[in-house]
């Protein structure tokens, strides 16, 4: 497959609508569009159209049971792809969209079961990027779009990820630029008794606590699901985020993180993801940002751990886990999907 890729300045979409009405066009017939967001780069398709769906976990090399999120491109899209049956979602609405926010619920007929893994809920995602907003505008059509990467490897953040992964598998790749948040969306779980955070992102635990109050924790955000669990969203259960050598997290105080890294720095074959406050450098040595900034870290991350692809001599990645708080949540989370749960006590 020839790709197209086409340069957008999301600052001036309104110079770019022949080029967006020529991926809109692509989506409508069927085909796959990779496109920015404010997260990271969606992989898009008709979400109306099974078919379509489909040549998405078929570019991707994605497990079917792996549900996919919907991009739509106004409030009242919602009731079109979903049945309310939770207070807390107008909250949400009111609060967090557009933005990096997907909300599940019960889903309408009209969504195939290609795009929802065969369960009765479906994702729904408003994104804030104009890109994004304008193509899913000129569409007329939601848009199913899991980030544009291989499965399992780190999300893209940037097009040049995208066009290493996904040239020749898609029809349009856009290049938007970088990302902002640079993780993939907060994901919430409504029913009729209660909310649940199944992924953080850029919408913190502690946000959606002062919007709506009370809220589960899913134990898949930093445990693993059975072989047998079915994921209720994207991210929950297979290794995902990871490059291609294996990925240690260091659990400890800071002094003795610090002087394990220290010590295998000096192995062959070692990588280090640090804070910029550590003092390391060299080859090997990826900075994740300040250690006060935990923005940047996640603005960072993806695309630290693409880098260490291109370190041949790296065979281990050693990192410290982040602190908890706000954003920090969603880091650990995506640390431990990368290191497929390995952690060490130091």
């Amino acid at each position: 497959m020839d790709t197209k890729i086409v340069r957008i300045n999301p600052e001036k979409v309104e110079d770019f609508e022949k080029e967006l009405k020529e991926a809109a066009e692509i989506i409508k017939r069927g085909g796959l569009v990779a496109f920015p967001t404010e997260t990271v780069y969606g992989l898009g398709a008709n979400a109306l159209d099974s078919s379509a769906s489909e040549k998405i976990y078929k570019a991707k090399g994605r497990p079917s049971d792996n549900p996919l999120i919907i991009h739509i491109a106004d409030k009242k899209d919602y009731e079109k792809y979903c049945i309310v049956e939770n207070s807390s979602f107008e909250k949400l609405v009111e609060d967090f969209v557009p933005g990096p926010i997907t909300i599940i619920q019960k889903k309408r007929d009209i969504i195939p079961d290609t795009v929802t893994a065969g369960m009765d809920t479906v994702a729904v995602r408003l994104p804030s990027h104009k890109i994004a907003k304008r193509l899913i505008e000129l569409a007329g059509v939601p848009i199913a779009a899991p980030s544009a990467n291989t499965s399992g490897r780190p999300s893209p953040t940037k097009a040049e990820h995208v066009i290493e992964d996904m040239l020749g598998r898609v029809d349009m790749i856009i290049d938007g630029g970088e990302c902002e948040v640079g993780l993939e969306s907060t994901i919430v779980l409504l029913k009729q008794d209660g909310a649940t955070l199944l992924r953080p992102g850029g919408i913190t635990l502690e946000m959606l606590k002062e919007s709506i109050g009370d809220i589960k924790i899913d134990k898949a955000i930093k445990g693993k699901l059975e072989k047998d669990e079915k994921p209720l969203a994207p991210g929950m259960k297979y290794r995902h985020y990871a490059p291609r050598v294996p990925v240690v997290i260091l659990k400890g105080e800071r002094e003795a993180v610090l002087n394990f890294m220290n010590k295998e720095i000096k192995k062959e074959g070692t990588g280090i993801i640090c804070y910029r406050e550590d003092g390391f450098d060299g080859e090997n040595v990826e900075v994740l940002g300040s250690i006060d900034d935990k923005n940047e870290m996640a603005h960072r991350l993806f695309d630290l751990l693409r880098k260490f692809d291109s370190k041949n001599s790296v065979k281990v990645i050693y990192t410290p886990l982040p602190p908890e708080s706000d954003i920090g949540l969603a880091l650990v989370n995506r640390l431990i999907k990368a290191s497929g749960y390995t952690v060490k006590e130091v």
